[in-house]
């Protein structure tokens, strides 16, 4: 019995022993693991780490801008600033994950009025952070959606709209974002707070076999793939997804915050100070050779690259130092001892003929090799080949050879790289719906324009070389020139004449202070742009239908002439024909209503186009405005409710307010009002419209070479047609005759 006790008081001695060496060993492991946090602060919150400068409590973090909660829900901890959730840190990249909330808007499926619209705006004005630009999109899912995301970088406000549309649910793909069911696009560097509007009157409400709900939300790029349920059961609603922030200390670059040591956040030894990418300031990282964090006092700590031996970076020996390592051979040994080098053995005999086997086996791989690359070469010549056959190129050449004086050329795409050193990103002078264009030099010194496009379809392909050859005979001195091609990739490149002074869209909109632009400039514009339309219509054989008519279309050479540009979405059509295209293109603002409805292409949706842009000339405003109500978003809409209450003048651009004019102005306006008729009969040809501007700029002129105040006149509300009156033909009359 005595002994059973004293057996059982030893066991519990030895376990307790156990217990307590465990401990001294999961003390010594936690001490030795170094902390990333300021002393006596809470190194993580649930499975987040909180480095410094980011910390949690009182004086655990730089500033204000770097302090989070750790906040309890449903036994779980995690990180939060204000309502943001924090999912990961990194001080590496210098970038931040949190949970951003899917925006929505749904209808009752019944009516178009919406039953559920809740936009989850994020601002963090005077915080260290910024969305990433390159690793998050604005993404819109839905179909019949369009979302806009207002953005403010430092005081200047921006907007970016997306637009999901859909036919059928046999026409939506799994993570497929191209525009069907689900479109993103880029955002600009520098935002730092965002929210979400939709466009209220164009949703699917009435189509039973869609969700009633449209979404839209910044988003990482790669954390989000769409599928068909979002659109079908509208399985995104409430629900969370992650977002990138890009964060740095703030305001300063490295060399200002270098000059005042108190306040330079890189204090360990041995890190350096980087510059952000992504709006003023700078991150601190760890030197080459040393890891940890560089924001403490001594936080960058040696690197022991010998101590692994699945990563020992010698091929001999390793030797540690600070900041990198050493290598020497073994003795009896020498070569490279670093790695992918080799430590030989003094050579013997059987080391020669060894060595004599491996010249031989390296002289063979050296012959196959060369067998490969030449037949490689050969293959991405037949490639060329067969996309330069694809795309009508011997037919395109025969045409060229025909065509004398045809100022047009095939290039070759090595032509087209050292044009633009590789399609570089700083040589980007335009990005568009349908591709990119790069500003490019020739080896004779040319400037042009090279548009590399993004898809073709397989019915473009078989048509490519003829709708070539009939742009490149246009001829026309306020139509950008198609200077030639280059056929041998996947998808053909054009390139153009370069344009120097921008776009009419920059010109009204695109500077601060704006650019003062007098009537008679703005008149011009408007008749050289109509006369490249008409042109297109009525001349060119057979005739074109430009597709995309705005005012970033309407390139501005050193004097200001209009050039009409950007065929991305023309069609070339037989007399009396339309055509029917299966997803709308265009620009929202310009696009003619009846086009949305019927999807047909016709020349009178160039006409209505071309009307938003006279609007622009006269008011000064963007064709679409996420201010005020659904109708006066709209330009058209607003200049027409306008024109009905006689509220012209209210809307025109204070630059050109001019009682002298005023009625020249009213003779545009009303020929504008005819060009935005709903239906596309009762609006005049592009033919008419170039004439009647053309006849404005006549009677302009002649009024300022006989100093006389131009004659009153009217335009007819009822019409909508601009009715010069006798007084002011005969007063034109009178001066023609007079010269």
């Amino acid at each position: 019995m005595e002994c059973k006790e004293n057996c059982v008081t030893d066991g519990i001695v030895i376990l307790w022993g156990l217990l307590l060496i465990q401990l001294l060993a999961l003390q010594l492991a936690s001490a030795s693991a170094p902390s990333n946090a300021l002393p006596g602060c809470q190194q993580r919150c649930g499975d987040v780490e909180i480095p410094y400068p980011f910390g949690i409590g009182p004086n655990c973090s730089m500033n204000v801008g770097f302090a989070l909660n750790c906040t309890s829900s449903n036994g779980t901890h995690k990180p939060f600033l204000n309502d943001v959730e924090f999912l990961n840190i990194s001080l590496s990249s210098g970038q931040a994950r949190i949970f951003n909330r899917v925006s929505a808007l749904c209808h009752d499926g019944a009516s178009s009025n919406a039953t559920y619209n809740h936009s989850w705006p994020i601002n963090l004005t005077a915080l260290p952070y910024r969305f990433s630009s390159t690793l998050n999109k604005f993404t819109t899912v839905g179909c019949q959606t369009v979302a806009f995301a207002t953005m403010i970088h430092k005081t200047h406000q921006y907007w970016s709209g997306c637009t999901a549309v859909c036919e059928d649910v046999g026409s939506l793909t799994n993570g497929s974002c191209s525009g069907t069911g689900c479109c993103e696009t880029a955002i600009p560097k520098g935002i730092s707070s965002y929210d979400v509007q939709f466009l209220d009157n164009f949703n699917s409400s009435d189509t039973y076999w869609f969700s009633p709900c449209g979404y839209a939300m910044l988003v990482e790029e790669a954390a989000f793939e769409f599928s068909t349920s979002y659109v079908t059961t509208g399985a995104l609603r409430d629900r969370k997804l992650p977002l990138v922030l890009d964060w740095a200390v703030r305001n300063k670059t490295c060399r200002q915050a270098r000059r005042n040591r108190t306040s330079y956040a890189c204090v360990s030894d041995n890190s350096e100070c980087v510059d952000s990418g992504n709006g003023p300031g700078y991150l601190c990282n760890c030197s080459q050779g040393y890891q940890g964090n560089p924001y403490l006092p001594h936080g960058c700590r040696d690197i022991d690259e010998c101590a692994n031996k699945d990563t020992n970076p010698c091929s001999g020996h390793c030797k540690n130092t600070q900041g990198g390592f050493t290598c020497h051979c073994p003795k009896g040994t020498n070569g490279n001892p670093y790695i992918n080098g080799t430590c030989n053995p003094i050579l013997t005999l059987r080391v020669n003929v060894a060595i004599g086997v491996s010249a031989s086996l390296v002289t063979l791989m050296i012959i196959t090799l060369c067998i490969y690359i030449i037949r490689e070469r050969k293959r991405l010549t037949d490639v060329k080949e067969k996309y330069f056959q694809q795309y009508g190129g011997r037919l395109l050449l025969a045409e060229i050879e025909k065509i004398r004086g045809l100022a047009f050329r095939i290039f070759t795409k090595e032509e087209l790289e050292e044009a633009t050193n590789k399609f570089d990103m700083s040589n980007v002078i335009g990005h568009g719906g349908n591709g990119t264009v790069y500003k490019g030099v020739l080896k004779d010194y040319r400037v042009v324009a090279i548009k590399k496009a993004k898809i073709i379809d397989e019915k473009q392909k078989e048509e490519f070389g003829k709708e070539v050859i009939i742009l490149a005979q246009i001829n026309h001195k306020n139509i950008v020139k198609l200077l030639g091609c280059c056929l041998e990739v996947e998808v053909p490149m054009l390139v153009y004449e370069f344009v120097s002074k921008g776009n009419l869209f920059q010109l009204l909109h695109g500077k601060s202070p704006r650019v003062h632009v007098i009537f008679e400039t703005r008149l011009r514009i408007a008749a050289e742009s109509a006369e490249a339309l008409a042109y297109l219509h009525s001349s060119a054989s057979p005739p074109i239908i430009h597709g995309d008519v705005k005012s970033s279309n309407i390139l501005l050479d050193d004097r200001h002439m209009a050039k009409v540009a950007d065929f991305g979405a023309s069609r070339s059509a037989p007399m009396n024909e339309v055509q029917y295209v299966t997803l709308v293109q265009g620009t929202l603002g310009y696009l003619d209503p009846e086009y949305m409805q019927t999807y047909e292409l016709t020349d009178k949706s160039d006409v209505y186009s071309f009307g938003v842009v006279l609007l622009e000339l006269l008011t000064g405003k963007n064709a679409v405005s996420l201010e005020g109500s659904e109708e006066a978003r709209s330009l058209s809409s607003k200049f027409l409710v306008a024109m009905k209450v006689n509220g012209l003048y209210e809307l025109l651009d204070d630059q050109i307010k001019d009682d002298e004019e005023i009625e020249l102005i009213k003779a545009v306006a009303a020929l504008a009002r005819t060009c935005l008729s709903i239906k596309r009969e009762e609006r005049p040809s592009m033919k008419d419209v170039a004439e009647e501007l053309g006849r404005l700029r006549k009677l302009k002129q002649n009024c300022l070479e006989h100093h006389k105040p131009i004659a009153s006149f009217d335009y007819d509300h009822d019409l909508g047609d601009a009715t010069i009156y006798h007084s002011l033909e005969q007063e034109v009359v009178m001066s023609i005759e007079s010269r």
